[in-house]
């Protein structure tokens, strides 16, 4: 998989991708991430990427010649199965979107800034547009890096047990069930004793009658229409 993110901020993108999951994903050649700084595709003498909004109101627009010639220059090199825009207004992740856009090969990451970008880029570049949550953040940087790592993670190979992924919170529909380690009797309290049984039937069964009821307490619009 490939990602190319365009941002007016690059240093905030670089040292999430130089630790743990996703610097060991890099270093296996299973993911590759560049960031493309848009002010070096403008031709403004002060690099600017931003300007006023037509018919006048609070806040800068970023402009759409940089992203163009960013994205133009990109496409020419290879092709991407989606260019993604980063926005408050836009579906909302969750983990079946993040099994999708796992399975991609190429694409890129447009990271919104100030009162956002001008509509034209949305119109004739962006083929999905993603949400983190319903909040406005002062740049797409922060929705990008949540974007990559949720997707990235699911890569075969990137997690030490590749099964990991596959029992995590929200598949399936469910949460996950309550989890114990070492030592199994901490200051009287007790790890359930099917954990410790060695019957991992006993153990699978117990698991999903607590996912199930985990989800029914915490979450219950998760298993709206499945029971």
């Amino acid at each position: 998989m490939r990602i190319d993110i365009l941002t007016v901020v690059p240093d905030l993108l670089k040292s999430p991708f130089e630790a743990s999951i996703l610097k060991r994903s890099i270093e296996k050649g299973l993911v590759e991430v560049y960031t493309h700084n848009l002010r070096d595709y403008t031709t403004t003498k002060y690099k600017q990427v931003d300007d006023y909004q037509y018919g006048g109101g609070a806040g800068m627009v970023m402009m759409i010649e940089p992203i163009d010639k960013c994205i133009s220059k990109l496409k020419s090199e290879r092709d991407y199965d989606e260019i993604i825009y980063m926005t408050p207004d836009g579906e909302t992740l969750n983990q079946s979107i993040a099994n999708e856009f796992s399975l991609k090969e190429n694409m890129i990451i447009l990271c919104g800034h100030y009162k956002g970008v001008d509509q034209r880029v949305r119109d004739h570049f962006i083929t999905r547009e993603i949400s983190i949550g319903d909040y406005v953040l002062s740049g797409g940087e922060m929705g990008a890096l949540v974007f990559c790592d949720a997707i990235i993670r699911l890569i075969p190979g990137v997690l030490g047990n590749e099964t990991s992924a596959l029992t995590d919170s929200f598949q399936d529909n469910l949460l996950a069930p309550p989890i114990y380690t070492r030592p199994a009797k901490y200051k009287g309290w007790k790890v359930p004793e099917v954990l410790t049984s060695g019957n991992f039937g006993k153990i699978e069964t117990w698991r999903e009658e607590k996912a199930l009821a985990h989800t029914k307490n915490r979450r219950p619009d998760l298993l709206e229409g499945e029971i």
